[in-house]
C-alpha cells in the first residue's frame, strides 16, 4: 500500500465508504485511510487506490458519484 494514491477526501466517513464501495463495484481495490483525530475531531478520510487504477478511479468518481 506504500505506492497507493489518494483519489478522494472527505471529512465524512460515510461518503468515503460510498466511494470505496462504488470503486469496488468496478473491481478496483480501494482502501479508506482515516486521517481524523479522535481527540479533537478534525481531519478527514481518504480513499486510496493502486497506481495502476488512479485515472480509472478518478473518472468513475467524477462520472458516477454525486453528493448533493
Amino acid at each position: 500500500m506504500k505506492n497507493w494514491h489518494k483519489v478522494f477526501e472527505s471529512p465524512s466517513q460515510h461518503r468515503a465508504q460510498i466511494v470505496q464501495s462504488v470503486l469496488q463495484t468496478y473491481s478496483l481495490p480501494a482502501v479508506i485511510v482515516n486521517k481524523k483525530d479522535t481527540t479533537y475531531h478534525f481531519g478527514h478520510f481518504e480513499v486510496h487506490v493502486g497506481p495502476d487504477h488512479i485515472l480509472r478511479a478518478l473518472k468513475i468518481i467524477a462520472d458516477e458519484i454525486r453528493f448533493e
